[in-house]
């Protein structure tokens, strides 16, 4: 329960507080942000065309990939402008509609992530332990039943936030002390019992992120148990290499969100403003650095940017 003496009705106008506590570091921060934006823009559009031109690369697991650089390059470009437009132009004003569109969409671009690496989980558990039937079970057709399947997952789990906030009535203050419309954040300001509000936030994570984590731990105990099995080193050793950038941007995907619930459960209080740069490392890291991973360690990408760029042999 949450009691405001001096309480606001509904506002019109939100404001976006940036980083608070280091607002004077706000044209630094914008600096790596800025760059991290240009980096996941860059790379993100190169992986789309290399997949989209070279019919070689018209493979699940490579279809996967070019609908996970779809939902990274959505969700830079949802949430870095804007931190830009704060700490640049000190535009921290948002309308509540606008806020309840943040609230929707930035969450929902990282769930749909997290159900992308589900699918490439899945993907590797075929190819490894059931190779013959891989070209059956992940038909064109099976992809894009995935891809229908995320996004539904997402809209049912996110829809309620902005209809639930929806109903706040009053408020603490008008300020949200974050860089974009966190839903937690804003009814962590409001007045009254917020108890149905927080549980629903918690569900969230646990129905999307959660789930995602213990079904794509549950395909990895699978593939190795199989891969142990696996008799020759050498096969061994190319089997789990063709895991190893999927599992590079599942530890780098899932260990803010894993720091931040672990911290809490044990009751370490982090400085607000580490909880909010921690926050934001969720949208805008994994988004810069998948395509350099994957352009770095799949080969048929790597040598098709090297043709791009003239560095290898016509």
């Amino acid at each position: 329960m949450t009691s405001c003496n001096n309480s606001l009705p509904q506002p019109e106008i939100f404001v976006l507080a940036g980083i608070p506590g280091l607002e004077s570091y706000h044209a630094w921060f914008s600096l790596p942000f800025f760059l991290v934006f240009v980096i996941a823009v860059i790379g993100n559009i190169t992986v789309i065309l290399i997949i989209h031109i070279e019919k070689s690369l018209h493979e699940p697991m490579f279809l996967l990939l070019a609908m996970l650089s779809i939902v990274d390059l959505s969700l830079v470009s949802a949430t870095v402008p804007r931190m830009l437009g704060i700490f640049w132009l000190d535009a921290k004003e948002i309308s509540f509609n606008g806020c309840l569109s943040q609230m929707f969409f930035i969450p929902s671009f990282y769930v749909m992530e997290s159900g992308i690496l589900l699918a490439m989980a899945f993907d590797r558990y075929v190819a490894i332990c059931n190779p013959l039937r891989y070209a059956t079970i992940l038909a064109n057709s099976s992809l894009v039943k995935m891809g229908l399947a995320v996004i539904a997952r997402t809209v049912a789990v996110l829809t309620p936030a902005p209809i639930l906030t929806k109903t706040l009535s009053s408020f603490q203050t008008n300020i949200i002390p974050y860089s974009y419309c966190a839903y937690m954040a804003l009814v962590q300001i409001a007045c009254g019992d917020i108890s149905n509000y927080i549980i629903y936030g918690l569900m969230v994570i646990v129905t999307s992120i959660g789930i995602d984590l213990l079904f794509i731990s549950l395909s990895y105990g699978m593939i190795l148990q199989a891969v142990f099995h696996i008799p020759s080193w050498e096969a061994r050793h190319k089997a789990l290499s063709t895991c190893s950038s999927h599992l590079c941007i599942i530890a780098l995907f899932y260990s803010p969100v894993v720091f931040s619930v672990l911290a809490q459960t044990f009751g370490y209080q982090m400085p607000s403003h580490f909880q909010i740069i921690v926050d934001n490392l969720y949208f805008i890291v994994p988004p810069m650095i998948n395509p350099l991973i994957y352009g770095a360690r799949t080969k048929q990408i790597r040598e098709r940017i090297l043709q791009v760029l003239q560095f290898s042999p016509k």
